[in-house]
């Protein structure tokens, strides 16, 4: 299964959701490499650490949202509600011994490039400009605690 390639037209301009956008698709492509292997117990590692850090992820892009003041949050919650939902789905399969790597890489590949080009564009300008008219290097300010809670 071919790897996903990182294009700048999967870029928000919003560098930080870049970046873990970027280590999302790392993961993905972790868990394919070692999907190869059938080594059972490291895949469930991948898979573990990939979906830690989505939801983290998740959680830190809702926060810019809503200190944006984005008016569609309670929809982009929903979908990520939704899609942790169907990747939790796939985990319980996985511990109960069915093989499902080929199917979630499928689904996790397709998901992750459709929501950053559809959904994820949506909130982009918004949470842009209000990333801008904060003081990001200020001790102490939101952007600067958030990453520091969430990414150590």
């Amino acid at each position: 299964m071919a790897h996903i390639e990182w294009t700048s037209d999967l870029d928000t301009g919003i560098q930080v959701i870049d970046n873990q956008h970027k280590r999302i698709v790392e993961y993905i492509n972790k868990l394919d490499d070692t999907r190869v292997t059938h080594d059972l117990e490291q895949i469930s590692i991948v898979l573990n650490e990939l979906v830690d850090y989505t939801l983290s992820h998740f959680t830190f892009e809702e926060s810019l949202m809503e200190e944006a003041g984005y008016p569609f949050i309670r929809g982009h919650k929903r979908v990520h509600q939704l899609f942790v939902k169907r990747v939790g789905d796939y985990v319980q399969r996985f511990k109960m011994g069915e093989d499902i790597t080929d199917e979630l890489l499928n689904t996790l590949k397709a998901w992750l490039i459709n929501h950053i080009r559809s959904d994820d564009s949506d909130y982009v300008e918004l949470v842009r400009t209000n990333l801008q008219g904060m003081d990001a290097h200020r001790k102490g300010s939101w952007l600067s605690r958030s990453l520091k809670n969430i990414f150590g």
